[in-house]
Parts: C-alpha cells; sequence; structure tokens
C-alpha cells in the first residue's frame, strides 16, 4: 500500500508564485504521509501553447542541471518523496520537449520521459514549442514501484499505455492541461480504459480555471484510476484547485491480472498493422 498525490491548480500570475505553491503543497502532502506526488502539465507556468510567441522559450531549462529541477530534487530528498515534474525542457538551444522528470525518494534524478503525440490545433498549438518525444517509453524504478509517465495528449493513443505495461509500470502518471468539451467526456473514459486494458493504476492531472492567455476552460477533474479502470474515491473538484491524496493498494496489480490475463492473451503475432504508416 502506497500514499499517493497529484496536485491540481489554476495559473498564480508568475513563474516564482508557481514554483513557491507547488514547493508548500509538496510539504502538506509530507506532512499527511505521501510518498509519491506528480503535478500538472508544464507546472511552472500558464499553459502558453494557447498562443504562439516566442517569449514563452523562456521558460525551457535544461534536466537535471536546471534550477528548478535541482530545486525540486533537493526538496524530494528532504520530504522523502517521489517525485514528477512535468516541465519544459531545453536540449540545447532551439530544441526543446515536453517533459516529465523522474526523482526519487531521496534526491536522485532517474531519467525524463519527452512528450510524444503532439497537437497542433486550436488553442493548444504545441508544435511552435515542442519537438515530438524520442526517448521512448521508459520505466523508473522508484521507491515506491515502477513508475512511468504519459503526457496529455499523449492519452489519446492507446500503443504507449500498452508499450508502458509491457514494460513493467505499477502507476502511470499523465500530467495534462484539457478543456472543456468533448475532451470532458474522454478525460473520464480514456485514462480509466486503458487503466483497465493493462491492468494498473493511472494518475490523471489536469490544472484549473481560465487564463489570460486564452478562454480555454480547464476543467481539472483529476482522478486515480485503479487496475480495474475504477475511480480511487471519486475524482478531484471541477474548478478549484485541490491536492488529491490517495492510497493505493499495489497488491491489486497482481490480482487484477490473475483474473483477467489481458497479457496471457494477446496475440502481437496477428497485430500486423499496427506500427505501420
Amino acid at each position: 500500500m502506497i500514499k499517493a498525490a497529484i496536485l491540481q491548480t489554476a495559473w498564480t500570475g508568475s513563474k516564482e508564485s508557481m514554483l513557491d505553491l507547488h514547493e508548500q503543497k509538496m510539504r502538506e502532502a509530507a506532512a499527511a504521509g505521501v510518498q509519491v506526488i506528480c503535478f500538472q502539465e508544464l507546472f511552472y507556468g500558464p499553459y502558453f501553447c494557447q498562443v504562439q510567441e516566442a517569449e514563452y522559450y523562456d521558460y525551457a531549462e535544461a534536466i537535471p542541471e536546471g534550477p528548478i529541477t535541482q530545486r525540486f530534487m533537493a526538496l524530494a530528498k528532504e520530504l522523502n518523496m517521489v517525485t514528477v515534474l512535468p516541465m519544459y525542457e531545453e536540449e540545447q538551444p532551439g530544441v526543446l520537449y515536453n517533459t516529465a522528470a523522474v526523482i526519487d525518494a531521496d534526491g536522485t534524478y532517474l531519467g525524463k520521459y519527452r512528450k510524444t503525440h503532439i497537437p497542433q490545433v486550436k488553442g493548444f498549438w504545441e508544435k511552435f514549442y515542442f519537438r515530438p518525444g524520442n526517448l521512448g517509453f521508459p520505466i523508473f524504478e522508484t521507491a515506491v514501484g515502477k513508475v512511468g509517465v504519459y503526457i496529455c495528449y499523449d492519452r489519446h493513443f492507446p500503443e504507449g499505455w500498452r508499450e508502458l505495461g509491457l514494460a513493467g509500470a505499477e502507476i502511470v502518471f499523465n500530467p495534462s492541461a484539457t478543456s472543456r468539451g468533448l475532451s470532458a467526456y474522454l478525460w473520464q473514459l480514456e485514462q480509466t480504459a486503458s487503466a483497465a486494458a493493462n491492468m494498473y493504476f493511472v494518475a490523471a492531472i489536469n490544472r484549473v480555471g481560465i487564463e489570460p492567455l486564452g478562454d480555454n476552460d480547464f476543467y481539472g477533474t483529476s482522478y486515480f484510476a485503479t487496475p480495474r479502470g475504477q475511480f480511487v474515491d471519486g475524482t478531484a473538484s471541477d474548478q478549484d484547485e485541490e491536492l488529491l491524496i490517495r492510497d493505493l493498494d499495489l497488491d491489486l496489480i497482481k490480482e487484477t491480472r490473475d483474473q483477467w490475463a489481458f497479457y496471457r492473451d494477446r496475440r502481437p503475432d496477428m497485430y500486423n498493422t499496427i506500427a505501420q504508416d
């Protein structure tokens, strides 16, 4: 049994105040006994992909050498908490990714996942800011178990969920910035279905509120889903900031897989067209 947390929040108006807020919430989580936490997509900024402006390139930093990563590595060590940091990464000038850094409970940087699928539609102009991820679907061996990451738009693509499951994921975090409309229907459908199809826990994190850069209404409703595809004690608010803390029984993974046996009955020899253009 592990105690996990996800944080949904609104844009506070500055990077520094966002960083301070997230540190405060980590400390609150630690006081409640939380062992692992994940923040929302691009956690320390606005969702700047609502516009296409080069000034927002300045939100990117090197990972793990940059000051934000270093700050939260020290905090993870102090609080003994596995931490997933969804960030804007600069690999080198002009080479930028939508990335999540994974830090172990002793403050060790374990690696990163780069968002694989990049949208380019009104209000989500992400190809202006990010290259598609090129690191595959890594699994991170942490103090709380085997952790994977999938970011926002990735969730619409079942192939990555399955790659993470085949690699041994026990918890997959999906930090997001998604707004009302058809997305709200998919939000509660896709990630619960993916949890059930792959029989692991999924943590779905979304931000809240309408930000000055656009009219996207981010609706929160963050949640944990069990390996059976059920909410763990309901979802977070659709409007308010919330630190959602839940107990996750990892034994449920084996129990579900023994009952449903989806991995046993897979037929990869028959899936001839999935990876073709």
